[in-house]
C-alpha cells in the first residue's frame, strides 16, 4: 500500500518557518498571500494485511516518530 501522511502544525502554535515564507512572498509581490503555514508530507509503501492493520501502524507511527503530538496534527491517505 502506498501512503501519503501530511502534518501539520495545529491551530495557535506560533509557525515561524511560515511566516518568513510568507514575508517572502510579500516581497516578490504577491501581496494577496495570508496566513501560510508549513507542514510535512511523509509518502512510504507498507506492507500490511488489511487497510484496517495499515491505518494501526501508521496511527503508531506518526504517534512515535513521524509527529510531534502536543504541536502537530496528521491526516494520511492510503493507495492500493
Amino acid at each position: 500500500m502506498r501512503v501519503k501522511i501530511f502534518v501539520s502544525l495545529k491551530n495557535g502554535v506560533l509557525d515561524p518557518q511560515g511566516k518568513a515564507l510568507e514575508q517572502s512572498l510579500h516581497t516578490l509581490g504577491y501581496n494577496e498571500v495570508r496566513d501560510v503555514r508549513m507542514g510535512k508530507f511523509v509518502e512510504l509503501n507498507l506492507q500490511a494485511g488489511s487497510r484496517e492493520a495499515a491505518e494501526v501502524c501508521i496511527r503508531e507511527m506518526c504517534d512515535k516518530l513521524l509527529t510531534n503530538p502536543v504541536i502537530e496534527n496528521f491526516q494520511y491517505e492510503i493507495e492500493g
